[in-house]
């Protein structure tokens, strides 16, 4: 009974839609479908969703889970009101660091949060899901939409995504094999992918301009679209070098923390990766972060990926073969470096030369 006595209280006088839920969920059935793949092929609105290793083509596999979200750069895509690409972003987050350690994504689960559903906005955002689970070859097999009236300012939403991936037994990265000398191949990025968002929109409220603004590094955007530009997607490039060389030995995804953080985690403690910086191009967005903010650059590079969303490890007498098969994928490859011997006590990211922004 409700506090003037009258009975008739409903879940959606509470806040909650369960009608929007439902209309949000034929929405996106067909997208849903479209990431259908060998071992997956069922309908969402389960339970649970089932995938089926043997079909996929494994016959001994080790499992690979990855979790990831997309930070505060959902603020710019609210602010912005642009929600077609962060589904990108949420898949590339997880699917390239199942891909580092050598193995196939094969299916994806995500969690969207918000306190009001839109069930366009929620539509666009989970086609964007499917969007990045074809681009990686892995399946939507389920996931979650919760509407939390209180838990969220108007407008407001939180993405989270789940991934799980597999490899044959003995085949994981990175090898034993990293020696010193080996080459280091930068992967160009697409621009500032998902991490450093929050000094990204310190930035631009510094510099005064709006998201509706031409972006000054792209003027033919705006500068909300510009930010927004998806992650990339590493997974079937560097699948098929894999596959087809056998030589990579180590990958790194370059994301928050750059160089300095993310490389050491696939390098044995004896070596180190002398990071050539004079090879690096960065995108114009990272100069116009840089002098707009005045952000030194060994802050960039520990912020930002700077340009580069990959790294390989290879043996010299390999790189170039390496970095053909990923370039006929579509991939911008450049050395970037080699692995040196590492001092007792010394970091894993050693540098020579300057970063030009």
């Amino acid at each position: 009974m409700s506090a003037d006595g009258r009975n008739g209280l409903t879940y959606s006088d509470a806040g909650v839609d369960i009608d929007a839920g439902n209309l949000m969920v034929e929405k996106i059935k067909p997208a849903v479908r479209s990431t259908r793949r060998p071992g997956a092929d069922g309908e969402i609105g389960g339970f649970g969703g089932l995938f089926d290793l043997k079909a996929a083509g494994f016959k001994d596999p080790v499992l690979v889970a990855a979790n990831d979200g997309v930070g505060t750069k959902l603020k710019i895509a609210i602010d912005a009101d642009f929600h077609d690409t962060v589904g990108i972003d949420l898949v590339a987050m997880c699917v390239n660091d199942l891909v580092v350690q050598g193995a196939e994504p094969l299916f994806f689960l995500d969690y969207f949060a918000t306190g009001k559903l839109d069930p366009d906005q929620g539509a666009a955002i989970v086609k964007g899901i499917a969007e990045g689970c074809v681009m990686s070859g892995c399946a939507l097999i389920g996931g979650e939409t919760a509407e939390m009236p209180g838990m969220y300012s108007k407008g407001d939403y939180d993405l989270a995504g789940f991934a799980v991936g597999a490899a044959e037994r003995g085949q994981l990265l990175p090898s034993e094999e990293v020696s010193e000398g080996d080459v280091i191949l930068g992967l160009s990025s697409s621009g500032v992918h998902s991490n450093g968002f929050s000094l990204v929109r310190k930035i631009v409220e510094i510099s005064g301009l709006s998201y509706d603004a031409p972006a000054p590094f792209a003027p033919e955007k705006k500068l909300g679209e510009a930010l927004l530009t998806p992650t990339r997607i590493y997974v079937k490039p560097l699948l098929k070098a894999i596959r087809e060389t056998g030589a990579i030995k180590a990958l790194a995804h370059i994301t928050g923390g750059g160089f300095p953080e993310n490389i050491p985690r696939v390098l044995p403690k004896h070596l180190a990766a002398e990071i050539d910086l004079d090879a690096v191009k960065a995108p114009a967005v990272f100069s116009w972060l840089a002098k707009t903010g005045g952000v030194a650059p060994n802050e960039m590079l520990r912020t930002f990926n700077c340009g580069v969303g990959m790294i390989a490890v290879v043996s010299p007498e390999k790189a170039d073969q390496v970095a053909a098969v990923l370039e006929a994928e579509g991939e911008t490859v450049f050395r970037l470096g080699l692995m040196v011997a590492r001092a007792e006590g010394a970091h894993g990211t050693v540098y020579k030369g300057s970063l030009t922004l």
